[in-house]
């Protein structure tokens, strides 16, 4: 390791006990940010819980005594995430938490690392300082409380509805072959993709609605979660499969994610796109807003 641990901190890999903890490191990182915390525990659970996921080598914690103050996953090809609490920032955690995610990527046979930050915070300072390099941009986007949602006709002969059992592993390969199209990482297996949907905790039949085409094939999908802390409501995934597009089939699952968020509670949705997809324009015309905008910086190792 290139940097030390400061003096009268301890390292451990982290246990999926340890969520409420990372949950909390990550939420008063978020909130001295952006003014609001973004993370979602039933949504870090989700991404222990992949079939594919190590929690032993792809994560760690560094503590003091028995409060965490700081933690790193390498959650995927070349990605992965970290956090040190506020209060314990100019320590010297967030260096040596770096150089052990690029040590674990290196472990796990990769060539680079990086992660998303909030643009101008001190994660970007830091990342930046270490001769991270910008890979994308991101932006956090939010349908506002009492706007009207756009009424969206379907083509003749296609439906909307909740996805059934028989519709989970046709959303699954149009989401994941959407994503892959400007994505660079090999497709998630169906178990890695159920574990962040119907194996959230959280998960209830309204979060996954599907789009059926006139041959009763699956067209499109959109996941959406609600907030346990805030009446918002998530759009985590949307995709449409690429011989179904240019029928307006992606503002009809986003009218109907949001309507049914609202029908749930939610006074505001949200959803991330990045500079990779082209989708900015398609969410600002449907009335959306940037909320925060992010940067994804990578180094190669």
């Amino acid at each position: 390791m290139s940097a030390d641990l400061p003096t009268g901190l301890t390292s451990r890999p982290l246990q999926v006990t340890d969520s409420a903890a990372v949950t909390a490191v990550m939420a008063a990182s978020e909130i001295a940010v952006l003014g609001r915390a973004l993370i979602e525990e039933a949504y870090l659970l989700g991404d222990w819980n992949r079939p594919s996921f190590d929690i032993s080598t792809s994560t760690i914690g560094v503590f003091e005594a028995d409060q965490l103050l700081g933690y790193a996953e390498i959650s995927g090809e070349a990605r992965g995430d970290a956090a040190v609490h506020p209060d314990h920032l100019g320590r010297g955690i967030g260096t040596w938490l770096a150089h052990w995610m690029q040590q674990a990527a290196r472990a796990q046979g990769q060539s680079a690392i990086g992660m998303p930050v909030p643009e101008g915070s001190p994660g970007e300072r830091l990342l930046r300082h270490l001769g991270y390099q910008i890979r994308w941009e991101s932006w956090l986007l939010a349908f506002p409380p009492g706007r009207a949602i756009a009424e969206v006709p379907l083509p003749e002969g296609y439906a909307l509805r909740i996805a059934g059992e028989q519709d989970l592993e046709p959303a699954y390969h149009v989401v994941e072959d959407a994503f892959l199209e400007w994505s660079v990482r090999a497709k998630d297996s169906f178990e890695d993709w159920a574990a962040g949907v119907t194996g959230m905790p959280t998960y209830e039949p309204w979060n996954l609605q599907v789009v059926l085409a006139a041959d009763g094939t699956v067209a499109g999908a959109v996941h959406v979660t609600l907030d346990s802390n805030a009446p918002i409501g998530f759009v985590d995934k949307v995709a449409v499969r690429a011989d179904q597009r240019g029928k307006g089939l992606a503002k009809a699952l986003l009218a109907a994610a949001f309507a049914s968020a609202r029908e749930h509670g939610a006074e505001r949705s949200e959803l991330s796109t990045d500079s990779r997809t082209g989708a900015l324009d398609l969410y600002l015309g449907l009335g959306m807003e940037i909320d925060s905008t992010w940067v994804n910086l990578g180094i190669t190792l």
